[in-house]
């Protein structure tokens, strides 16, 4: 894939383009082999074909840094310097993204919106985060410092829509500090619709909610775990019931729900999300009985559940710090006869995988979320020794 930013030396995000594609997946592979090595059976996991991306506009999330001025903003990336890039038609992105960055440009000059320049700490408009959803609509937040311009924003919907036509949900989120994180804590929803219809498993996106940034890839990593999980154990009994541990909006629940699992239960920190995975369970038709969602810290909540309420399956899918200790000691003794681990961390994969013996690795994928980077998104079949 040739990429102009690239060339020119404006942005070099992608690390392994000038890699040829295929080449880029056998060093991802190869990467979190080497990674796992020190893991007792590691050696005989079963590799399956990577889930390959396509090579471009496969980003269906994307963070727009806001640079330049209120006459001619920017939106792309931080440079060196700390000032916005200009990325127009960034080919990673998806087409809706690139077709809606002209529009929001003429947004910000219509509101006279300022412009955040991280070096001086001043300006309003810091980052606008953007979310392709099903039918190419989307999801808008409006990352600023205050609230002055809040109302603003909501006064000039009509116009937003009329510049930007997929615009479904748009937000203004506050992040009044001078910090490296992309948004803050408080979120403003200035349209009617709350939720994002997503393109995968028929999920649906809350503003602050966490959504994989590559539609197809997590398609094929939601297939996978279903397949996984549905599998006879060995004495030829199929599992009925399954967790999804870090669930976010529902996800794998909801693909094992799909895929004929009688009983699912997701647990997720966020309520924003949960509330996003129980509107899809219920606009899929799952009655609560077979698909249940729970705002809880997941391992609290998993350590306080009775023995005979363990289910068949158990699926993780942790932030990058992975399982941690405790969640790894539960999952060693509980009994569960399989566990399916998805990882965005082959580092903290293998601290946890180490911390249960109990569980042994029988097949693995990578999954290609982010091409063209060193990332790489891991899933592991795990079943108890």
């Amino acid at each position: 894939m040739r990429c102009d930013h690239f060339d020119a030396g404006t942005c070099r995000s992608c690390t392994l383009l000038p890699q040829p594609y295929e080449r880029q997946l056998a060093g991802k592979v190869e990467a979190v082999a080497a990674t796992l090595s020190p893991v007792p059976g590691a050696g005989d996991i079963t590799w399956l074909a990577p889930a390959s991306s396509p090579e471009k506009g496969f980003r269906t999330s994307a963070k727009l840094v806001v640079g330049g001025t209120r006459r001619r903003p920017t939106l792309g990336i931080l440079g060196p310097d700390r000032r916005g890039v200009d990325l127009p038609g960034c080919p990673i992105q998806h087409p809706a993204i690139n077709r809606a960055t002209p529009g929001l440009k003429r947004f910000i000059r219509s509101l006279d919106l300022t412009p955040y320049d991280v070096p001086t700490k001043r300006g309003e408009l810091k980052n606008i985060l953007i979310t392709v959803g099903d039918g190419e609509r989307l999801m808008i937040r409006f990352v600023l410092r205050t609230r002055d311009r809040v109302s603003d924003i909501r006064s000039a919907l009509p116009l937003l829509r009329n510049l930007v036509p997929g615009a479904h949900v748009v937000t203004a989120n506050i992040h009044p500090t001078h910090e490296a994180i992309v948004e803050g804590p408080d979120e403003i929803i200035l349209t009617r619709a709350r939720t994002l219809p997503l393109s995968v498993e028929g999920l649906e996106l809350g503003p602050r909610s966490f959504a994989q940034t590559n539609a197809s890839v997590a398609s094929a990593l939601y297939e996978q775990a279903s397949v996984w999980a549905s599998r006879p154990f060995a004495d030829g009994r199929l599992p009925e019931s399954l967790w999804d541990l870090y669930c976010g909006v529902g996800g794998f629940a909801l693909a094992a729900a799909r895929a004929g699992f009688p009983r699912v239960t997701g647990v997720e920190v966020s309520s924003g999300a949960i509330s996003s995975a129980i509107s899809a369970a219920r606009h899929a038709g799952l009655p609560r009985s077979a698909a249940s969602f729970i705002a809880d810290d997941a391992t609290s909540w998993a350590r306080a559940q009775a023995p005979e309420d363990v289910p068949d399956v158990i699926v993780v899918n942790p932030p990058r710090r992975g399982i941690g200790a405790d969640l790894a000691a539960y999952l060693n003794a509980c009994g569960a006869p399989r566990v399916i681990y998805s990882s965005c961390n082959p580092a903290s994969l293998a601290t946890d995988l180490a911390a249960m013996p109990t569980l042994r690795p029988v097949e693995g994928r990578i999954f290609d979320m982010f091409p063209h980077t060193t990332h790489a998104e891991v899933a592991l079949l795990l079943d108890r020794a």
